[in-house]
């Protein structure tokens, strides 16, 4: 995983067209990539430093704040 180097990735769908694409995720934070996607997103030695997480930055990550209510009119 390029993001957090965990080793759980699981192929979640593959292309309609065999070979394609596949959608791959994250065991540990569920972040999702395509195959197709640029080396810079896809292995960790080409992942932007800057951009790459630890274990530590997960588990003290702040709360994903709640979607709040849709208004009707």
């Amino acid at each position: 995983m390029p993001r957090c180097a965990h080793d759980i990735v699981e192929t979640l769908t593959t292309s309609p067209d065999p070979g394609t694409w596949d959608v791959l995720q994250c065991g540990r934070w569920l972040h999702m990539w395509r195959t197709t996607e640029p080396a810079r997103r896809t292995p960790r030695h080409a992942y932007p430093q800057e951009f790459r997480l630890t274990p530590a930055d997960i588990d003290y990550a702040p709360e994903v704040p709640a979607i709040p209510s849709l208004e009707t009119r």
